[in-house]
């Protein structure tokens, strides 16, 4: 850890010594270039004090939220700024080694001045990211989306054509500091009028009092006519803090369970609840958090235990790497798998139908909206909330309304 923390110090003082580089080739004004360094300064303190005082006993607080925006401003831009200076100077060194071996030139400066116009190149493109954070964490983190998907099946029961999911996932209301925000993300919940509301998990960043100023904000969901039903998440389960003895984490992993009833939610616990309608059933299974990169307590057979390969199964399962390494291939023929964790990792590229790109995609092969193979699918929503980075760029927090259809989606 100590050895992470003096890397991270060195990593800011390197970008910062480049950066100033290029804001002293195009600024002349001293009072300006002091005034950049104060800030600069400023930022770092701040950073490296909230760091290096972070309580794993407390967890995620509204300052380290902060510490990681402003670290992520700072680090992010001046990177790209270091990216162009590094090359300039490559370019530098090069051309001072040709003139003095190959040009007989006696000056007595072996590298040429640096040129304005790769300073203000450098500026320019590191304002794209800049202001895109500062985006990111004043609007972008409340900028709900609702995102509606029609999926196809050719076996689901007649009764359910035209059945409506509205899916959440990855609250982390221990991050919420803006209850007009939340409110209104709640209207637009109750504004979609499905059949069921659907929520994969992560409740809280860790501890279960995190969600006790939302719980009215919360319950203002309305109930549809075929009930609210959730899975846990892995930060439900308070693995990412030191507790002071293992009665504590225990205690707070069944307040955490309580939540959900708080907010009358039915929680599914690795078992499955059947969906009737006009004497037709869909089957809801329920899985704990199974990751590839967490404890895999999600139970997929205890969960499904009595349903045949030929019932019409939507499973809700957290991490989408459950379905990759798992479900997408089990025998039982889980149509539909709803998941999230990924968050798309809060920051990426996205035109709707057309492109979209994150550092996410590297780590989760499904890690935003639909996927299929061989008549399987899952959906990965994009999170509700917002983790670790205080804001969201470019993958925006979503509400998903997903219709079932019977039959074959036309080419």
């Amino acid at each position: 850890m100590l050895y992470r923390f003096l890397f991270l110090i060195a990593l800011l003082l390197f970008v910062e010594i480049y950066s100033f580089q290029a804001f002293r080739t195009v600024i002349k004004s001293k009072w300006i270039l002091y005034g950049y360094l104060i800030v600069s300064i400023g930022v770092i303190v701040f950073v490296t004090y909230t760091i290096s005082n972070y309580d794993r006993r407390v967890g995620q607080t509204q300052q380290s939220l902060l510490a990681l925006g402003f670290m992520l401003m700072m680090l992010v831009p001046k990177l790209m700024i270091t990216f162009f200076m590094m090359g300039e100077d490559i370019y530098r060194l090069f051309s001072g080694i040709s003139t003095y071996f190959f040009a007989n030139d006696n000056s007595e400066t072996f590298l040429p001045e640096r040129r304005r116009f790769i300073s203000r190149m450098a500026l320019i493109v590191a304002a794209i990211p800049f202001t895109s954070l500062i985006y990111g964490i004043t609007k972008g983190r409340y900028n709900f989306k609702v995102i509606k998907q029609d999926i196809f099946f050719p076996d689901l029961p007649e009764a359910f054509h035209g059945f409506t999911i509205t899916h959440i996932s990855d609250v982390h209301s221990g991050s919420f500091d803006n209850p007009d925000k939340i409110n209104y993300a709640i209207d637009l919940i109750n504004e979609q009028g499905s059949d069921v509301i659907l929520f994969t998990g992560d409740i809280v960043n860790a501890r279960a009092d995190e969600m006790h100023p939302w719980i009215d904000t919360f319950n203002r969901l309305k109930k549809p006519a075929f009930g609210k039903f959730s899975v846990l998440g892995n930060h439900d389960y308070g693995a990412y803090l030191e507790w002071e003895s293992e009665a504590a984490k225990a205690k707070n992993f069944e307040d955490i369970k309580d939540l959900h009833r708080q907010i009358d939610f039915k929680l599914l616990m690795n078992e499955h609840v059947k969906i009737e309608k006009n004497d037709q059933q869909i089957a809801l299974v329920g899985v704990e958090n199974w990751g590839k990169h967490f404890a895999k307590l999600g139970d997929l057979e205890k969960a499904s235990d009595g349903l045949a390969k030929e019932d019409f199964k939507i499973l809700m399962s957290h991490d989408p790497s459950h379905w990759e390494d798992v479900v997408q291939h089990h025998e039982k023929h889980f149509h539909l798998t709803l998941s999230g964790h990924t968050h798309g990792m809060q920051f990426g590229i996205e035109i709707p139908g057309y492109f979209k790109w994150s550092l996410a995609q590297y780590v989760y092969k499904c890690w935003a909206g639909l996927y299929e193979n061989a008549g399987r699918y899952i959906y990965v929503n994009r999170g509700f909330g917002f983790h670790a980075y205080p804001g969201r760029v470019g993958i925006m927090p979503e509400i998903t309304v997903i219709r079932l259809n019977k039959g074959k989606k036309l080419a």
